[in-house]
């Protein structure tokens, strides 16, 4: 057997000579096994959106949410969904965000779309799904 335990005579060279752009519909057969031109459109995955956690320091609420997300988004890698990155922004750091968002924390942001008052597996888990799922 010849080299990587390949059969030597089902083995092809590509000529030098062989153009390095191939129509898009062109699939062309090697041996036995067919190659398919280079997509980059097909292999392009769109990135998921950062989920954001807006807390303050001292906020008990806001821990039970960040707990209660953290095996949520665990679950979800174990299932082999899409699971978004998790971030936390205290609204104390930004005395606009502390009077928009003081009296609704916990908050979760994703894709656009706020959840206010986090408290509810139930919900937090449809919220993610409703975002992240195709």
């Amino acid at each position: 057997s010849g080299a990587c335990g390949r059969n030597p005579a089902r083995t092809t060279t590509v000529p030098r000579a062989w153009p390095s752009r191939l129509p898009a519909a062109a699939i062309h057969v090697l041996g036995s096994r067919p190659i398919p031109t280079y997509n980059p459109s097909a292999m392009t995955v769109t990135p998921l959106p950062d989920l954001i956690l807006y807390t303050r320091p001292g906020c008990g609420l806001c821990d039970e949410a960040r707990d209660l997300l953290r095996a949520l988004l665990g679950q979800r890698t174990a299932a082999g969904l899409p699971t978004a990155t998790l971030h936390e922004r205290d609204i104390e750091s930004d005395p606009d965000m502390e009077r928009a968002l003081f009296a609704l924390i916990p908050v979760v942001e994703l894709g656009g779309k706020r959840l206010d008052l986090v408290t509810s597996a139930a919900k937090l888990r449809r919220f993610l799904a409703e975002t992240l799922d195709p």
